[in-house]
């Protein structure tokens, strides 16, 4: 503990003023020691008077000479209370000293500061030692901050009264209403969580001895909520992790390739539980930043602290397109932003955001390409379990429900033994240079059979390749050919099958 105090020494004047007044006094004799200390008095009171310490504000250049003004312009000029943030987090007095000190050595903005929940960026111990020498702000008691504050108060019939505890009551109902109010906003989540599971079940639930088999609907602005609700359940994470292919591939790239991220900052968009951030940081990243709009981040950031990397990984809750960054810049982006069929449900038009705002000049993206391919598909009894069953459904017609069943996308593994074409592809991107009207594309393509059968549907996937700058390039492919990924791959069923034979095209 003596080693902690040593880099803040005078930083409580009035509890040594305090101290030194309980020492003993000397006693004092008749032998001149009085006129001795009236004459030190003499020489003390005979000194010239010393210019006024002066410290500066935390985010820009004025000089003040105490620490209430210097916080007082903080609030008024740059929007900086440090009374909330002293509330907020909780801070006593070694945390309100490595809150300054933070300040002073990383310069963030105050609006920054104003947006961080906890944990807190300045729990490291590094921050106890002063960045100014003689800072005025170090100086000051932060216990006063705790203190009631007497605050005059006219009730309408003219009468006036002590209002620290009222302050403090109101104060704590507007804690209270915004309690409540994200409550509100919880119990719609978890209504429209409950609704999107009931529609997913009703739309998914034609289905037979394949419990793999998932049923696409659309998703609506305003379901955006329960999008990433979703992801706030371990269960998701739990099935992109134990994806070896996706999962390794990212490690092998970054760990294959440490010089692209070598003392560099990183910015991982959408980063879940904090896997790929927790591969830049081993693969000698100086600073990764996590962003994550779920509320898996906390677990992530409880993932961070037991793998002792909260001194190079800070995560940040909330879109990317909406929270500030303790940087300004970053060199590389990394991000497992695909969904089914490479687009749906993707993060793509986030970390085209980020590219476009946060990378550096000459920084780089991965995975850097992407491609969708289609295959022709010749399945006649997948096809009629799916669509000629509702011809006759327990001697009841109901064939009207093919015209919702067709457009309707699959995702399921494809039993390779039913591709009848050669791949063709249909889109490339390169994601240093796509912007967002890119995702929004139309495509010829043209089929060539390689055997004789009826075509029963189109079938896409999509692969994906870490190349640029790569010393060791790293690709994989959710292909129907390929290691299962939890991707599968994403099938279009036609309304009405047609013969086709080898060697002939369809377009």
């Amino acid at each position: 503990m003596c080693s902690l105090a040593t880099g803040v020494t005078g930083v409580r004047p009035r509890l040594q003023e305090a101290e030194e007044e309980e020492e003993e006094v000397p006693g004092l004799s008749d032998s001149g020691d009085e006129v001795a200390w009236e004459d030190e008095e003499e020489e003390e009171e005979a000194e010239p008077p010393r210019d006024k310490q002066q410290t500066p504000c935390l985010f820009c250049d004025r000089l003040f000479t105490s620490a209430e003004d210097t916080f007082s312009h903080c609030k008024s000029e740059h929007q900086f209370d440090i009374d909330n943030m002293v509330h907020k987090h909780g801070l006593e007095f070694y945390g309100y000293i490595k809150l300054i000190n933070f300040i002073r050595l990383k310069n963030p903005t105050s609006e920054y500061l104003n947006s961080l929940c906890n944990p807190v960026p300045w729990e490291k111990e590094e921050y106890l030692k002063p960045v100014l020498e003689d800072d005025l702000l170090l100086q000051f008691d932060v216990e006063d901050l705790y203190e009631p504050v007497t605050v005059p108060f006219s009730y309408p019939n003219g009468l006036s009264d002590n209002t620290s505890v009222l302050e403090r009551l109101k104060h704590m109902e507007a804690r209270a209403q915004s309690a409540e109010a994200a409550l509100a906003r919880a119990r719609e989540d978890l209504q429209r969580m409950k609704q999107f599971a009931q529609d997913f079940v009703m739309n998914a639930d034609v289905r037979t001895n394949s419990s793999s088999t998932t049923t696409i609907a659309d998703l609506n602005e305003d379901e955006d909520g329960v999008y990433f609700s979703s992801y706030g359940h371990y269960g998701i994470h739990e099935e992109m992790l134990k994806d070896k292919v996706r999962t390794e591939s990212y490690r092998d790239f970054i760990y294959q390739n440490p010089h692209i991220f070598k003392d560099k900052v990183v910015l991982d968009v959408g980063c879940g539980t904090g896997i790929l951030s927790m591969f830049a940081a081993k693969a000698g990243a100086k600073q990764v930043i996590g962003v994550d709009q779920s509320e898996i981040i906390y677990q992530a950031m409880d993932i961070i602290r037991l793998n002792k990397l909260e001194g190079i990984i800070t995560l940040v809750k909330g879109r990317i397109e909406e929270v500030d960054l303790p940087v300004e810049k970053v060199d590389v982006i990394i991000s497992e932003w695909m969904g089914y069929f490479l687009l749906f449900e993707s993060m793509l038009d986030s970390v085209i955001y980020a590219k476009d705002k946060y990378l550096a000049k000459g920084g780089s993206v991965y995975p850097d390409i992407c491609s969708i391919s289609l295959l022709a598909v010749g399945d006649p009894n997948k096809h009629a379990d799916r669509i000629a069953f509702w011809d006759d459904v327990y001697g009841f017609n109901m064939s009207c429900m093919k015209k919702a069943v067709i457009p309707e996308a699959i995702v399921e593994v494809l039993d390779p033994k039913t591709i009848i074409s050669e791949p063709c592809g249909i889109k490339r991107i390169d994601c240093h240079a796509a912007c967002v009207r890119d995702l929004e594309f139309s495509s010829d393509f043209t089929l060539k059979i390689t055997k004789l059968s009826m075509c029963t549907a189109i079938a896409g996937y999509f692969d994906i390749f870490f190349e640029k700058n790569c010393h060791k390039k790293v690709l994989f492919s959710t292909g129907p050919h390929t290691t299962q990924t939890h991707w599968k791959q994403t099938i279009f069923l036609l309304e009405k099958p047609f013969s086709v034979k080898a060697g002939k095209s369809i377009w």
